[in-house]
């Protein structure tokens, strides 16, 4: 379990370094150029990596339903939509909003069993937490915004 919660952290810090980088990439070039740039980057090194780890392991993908290798093509949705939310809201917002959608569908999913997955019963304790997580999303950015002008105008 622990090394779980240590791999749920590092993934979730390099997604937000991603998140920087990529909007770095897009005010130089174009979305589409940040995305091409990113997966093809990420391809390249998941090929080198799997080579090195994984050998000619790497092609056996054991009775694998053919829809599921389309991931690669929600990749770019993601990466195109984070960048543009990122130009849009700006990094802190746009990755919580991602980041509560990523928890709500997930809960949805688990809940209803779909794509594969065990059905995990849906509680209103789950509904709560996700709640919470938006609450807290609307708590960060607009919570203190009237002592921030007060602030402002007083300097």
């Amino acid at each position: 379990m622990l090394a779980g919660l240590v791999l749920a952290i590092v993934a979730g810090s390099l997604v937000s370094l991603q998140n920087v980088f990529n909007s770095k990439v897009n005010e130089r070039a174009g979305s589409w150029t940040t995305t091409t740039l990113v997966l093809g980057m990420g391809f390249l090194a998941s090929l080198v990596c799997g080579l090195l780890f994984e050998g000619e392991k790497l092609w056996e993908w054991r009775n694998m339903q053919p829809w599921y290798w389309f991931s690669g093509l929600i990749g770019v949705g993601v990466v195109t939509c984070l960048v543009q939310g990122i130009r849009l809201l700006g990094p802190t917002l746009a990755v919580s909003i991602a980041l509560t959608s990523q928890l709500s569908f997930a809960l949805l999913w688990d809940s209803l069993g779909w794509m594969g997955l065990t059905q995990v019963p849906f509680t209103w304790k789950q509904l709560s937490g996700v709640l919470v997580v938006i609450v807290g999303m609307l708590v960060f950015k607009w919570g203190g915004q009237k002592k921030s002008q007060e602030w402002s105008k007083a300097t």
